[in-house]
């Protein structure tokens, strides 16, 4: 009987000090997808913006008389 016990106890007994440690996982998966999230808004804007940001160059290189 005590070779179970303990058997039981070695299974269940440290299960709350294992499922802790997964948050740390679950942690890094959040950070990362808020990261691909950010990413892709960062990325849509820079598209939105490209005909005004070549507008802008366009017009700097005109005042400094730059031919591009």
């Amino acid at each position: 009987m005590l070779p179970l016990f303990i058997t039981l106890q070695t299974l269940f007994g440290d299960a709350k000090a294992r499922l802790s440690g997964e948050e740390k996982g679950a942690t890094a998966v959040e950070y990362g997808l808020l990261i691909g999230l950010v990413a892709v808004v960062i990325v849509g804007a820079l598209v939105a913006l490209r005909p005004a940001m070549a507008e802008l160059v366009s017009d700097i290189a005109t005042m400094l008389n730059i031919t591009p």
